[in-house]
């Protein structure tokens, strides 16, 4: 089962996220090396959100939101999880 974790960012998204990238960038990482989060980004022109894709149960993307610096610090507006139906591609 896969589920998508999508973001709403601030208007000053941009602006802000600097000072918690990295920390950010570590977690998606650790993610990633564990195969829980296969593929993430964010969304440009206009940089208003992101998505990243999980492979497993939704509380496992639930649990990467609750833990992120950019939701802790209010770089995030809005975020969900929803499962996501793989059609083509994938395993």
């Amino acid at each position: 089962m896969y589920h998508v974790l999508l973001y709403t960012t601030v208007d000053d998204y941009l602006e802000r996220r600097g000072a918690f990238r990295a920390e950010h960038l570590q977690l998606a990482q650790n993610a990633n090396k564990t195969g829980d989060l296969l593929m993430a980004g964010a969304l440009a022109e206009p940089a208003d959100g992101a998505i990243l894709i999980f492979k497993g149960k939704a509380e496992v993307a639930k649990a990467f939101a609750e833990n992120d610096p950019y939701v802790k610090n209010g770089l995030i507006k809005s975020w969900e999880v929803r499962p996501w139906t793989v059609v083509i591609g994938g395993e």
